[in-house]
């Protein structure tokens, strides 16, 4: 036989193999099929020696990242980078250095101790139904590792966890920190460089100590939060004008713990369930922010709220509505759903965070919200002092001490002006950057300030005077009002005691006692004509 005869009998004898199993698959009956794959596979396992093990990226749904997966993935860059083809890179350390991957269906080789083994990554793609004109894919991707069976004692203890261990220690020294925000349900991240430290916030010094001892004891309290019971978390709740610092506050927390940072966008959550699955996939050594939460969502008194709204539906119309297109795209999330997300039991699922919310207006908010064990430290951010000043004329201007500092320390205690608009004052003029011209600047802007206070002052003082005028002659029209009322009212009563007096010494009403007399004495009345008055004794109640 020629190998032209022999290449086209085994491409016909593949080919009926193939069409064979794909009539089996069509039309034999699922329960058959379940059935010869689960007895096929356990007769290959007698001829295969070799064992394998899946890492999926995700566990729970989706609900959480594994921990396994990270570690491994770290581990095997520095092998990918020898041995695989194609490769997956990222920029770290300040984009002063590339780490490689395996790229998605890739094979590399490892040894320990002697023993081979093979790592191969991979994914699973599905496609879900959904309303769009595309369907929505969900990938699912995992590492699996391949080893001889006779192995197995020393793969699934040792090696495994010199995997992790190597993995996770690798994470550390290529550690990138990241901010988060979120999309969906899913968290997008940049590389955060944010240059913020305490050493630059503009603040006393005796306040920025205090708030970084409490985060440096948080940071290695891990032993001390098991030991009471409590989750090993933290709340701080950041309040103050507009521009005292409170996002710059974070920044600073952020970098000196070395943490990410996981920007929350309420109204971008569509209900209380995506915002539980937000919290899961958050991780260990991260800041959860809030900003401006008074503003997110209507979480002022949501409670009381929504039974008075209840309340007056029932009154006035006893059948529910439907909800409007508009309400179904607002947000659904609510105050017990952040009140959950801050302190309920899925807040337990990671340690080691800090959650910070930040605000303008902190007695807009439900007190259940921000009570102690929820938001257990409050830093109020104020107006810029002198001692806050110093620190940003020594950032901004290298300044320690200047002859101007006297008349902006007197300016700053007797007016108002944020820390950010000091800075912007301190920003360099000139090309020179002299110090003087900044100063000058200062003072200037604080000068004006403050004669805009004491201008907004006599204003709200006349203002004061004339609505107490207004209501002052409000008052006495009404005080006018009632005692011409009262005049009336006693002109009317004596009147009609006037009408019943004269109607009293009348002819008539002699009369009516005359007849009255008579019938008592004879039984009739007789009007002097020997007839009967029936107009008097009718008038009288009387009858013949």
């Amino acid at each position: 036989m020629n190998p032209a005869d022999m290449f086209t009998q085994v491409g016909s004898v593949i080919a009926s193999v193939m069409f064979a199993w794909a009539m089996f698959k069509q039309y034999c009956p699922y329960s058959v099929q379940e059935y010869f794959d689960k007895y096929s596979k356990r007769a290959f396992t007698f001829v295969y020696p070799y064992i394998q093990i899946s890492f999926n990226e995700f566990t729970g749904d989706r609900f959480m990242r594994s921990e396994a997966y990270s570690a491994i993935e770290n581990y095997l860059g520095s092998r990918s980078s020898t041995q695989a083809k194609r490769l997956k890179a990222d920029v770290v350390k300040n984009s002063q250095s590339v780490v490689l991957s395996m790229d998605d269906y890739e094979e590399v080789e490892d040894e320990f101790q002697g023993v081979k083994l093979r790592w191969a990554s991979g994914k699973h793609i599905s496609k879900s139904p959904s309303v769009s004109f595309y369907p929505v894919t969900d990938e699912k991707k995992y590492y699996k590792l391949t080893f001889h069976k006779r192995h197995r004692q020393l793969i699934l203890g040792d090696y495994l966890n010199h995997v992790l261990k190597e993995g996770n220690e690798i994470k550390v020294r290529n550690r990138q920190r990241k901010l988060y925000t979120n999309s969906g349900s899913y968290w997008r991240h940049v590389v955060f460089q944010h240059p913020a430290s305490f050493e630059t916030l503009a603040m006393e010094a005796e306040r920025k100590q205090e708030i970084v001892d409490d985060l440096v004891i948080f940071s290695k309290a891990e032993d001390f939060y098991a030991r009471i019971g409590r989750v090993w978390k933290r709340g701080y709740l950041l309040f103050g004008p507009p521009g005292t610092g409170k996002s710059t506050m974070i920044a600073a927390m952020a970098n000196l713990l070395n943490y990410d940072i996981y920007d929350l966008e309420l109204t971008a959550v569509k209900d209380n369930t995506e915002l539980r699955k937000l919290l899961i996939e958050t991780t260990t050594r991260s800041i959860i922010v809030i900003e401006d939460i008074d503003c997110s969502l209507d979480l002022t008194g949501q409670r009381k709220k929504k039974k008075e709204e209840e309340g007056e539906r029932d009154e006035k119309d006893p059948k529910p509505k439907l909800p409007k297109e508009e309400d179904s795209k607002q947000s659904q999330v609510t105050l017990s759903g952040i009140l959950n997300f801050v302190d309920g039991l899925w807040s337990a699922c990671r340690g080691e965070r800090l959650i910070v919310f930040t605000t303008n207006f902190v007695e807009k908010l439900d007190p259940a919200l921000i009570r102690k064990g929820r938001m257990d430290k409050h830093i109020e951010l104020s107006y810029c002092s002198f001692e806050a000043f110093q620190v940003l004329a020594k950032n901004y201007l290298r300044l320690d001490s200047h002859h101007l500092f006297a008349r902006i320390q007197e300016l700053l205690g007797e007016t108002k002006m944020t820390p950010a608009e000091v800075a912007e004052h301190l920003m360099p003029k000139t090309i020179s950057g002299d110090a003087k011209v900044c100063l000058e600047g200062l003072i200037g802007a604080l000068e004006k300030a403050k004669e805009d206070a004491i201008l907004k002052a006599e204003e709200e003082a006349k203002e004061k005077e004339k609505e107490s005028a207004r209501l002052k002659a409000e008052e006495e029209a009404k005080e006018k009002e009632r005692e011409k009322a009262k005049a009336e009212e006693e002109a009317k009563e004596k009147a009609k005691a006037a009408e019943d007096a004269k109607e009293k010494d009348s002819p008539a009403a002699e009369n009516a006692e005359n007849a009255k007399k008579q019938v008592k004495d004879n039984g009739f009345c007789d009007n002097g004509n020997g007839e009967l008055n029936n107009k008097e004794i009718k008038q009288e109640g009387f009858s013949h």
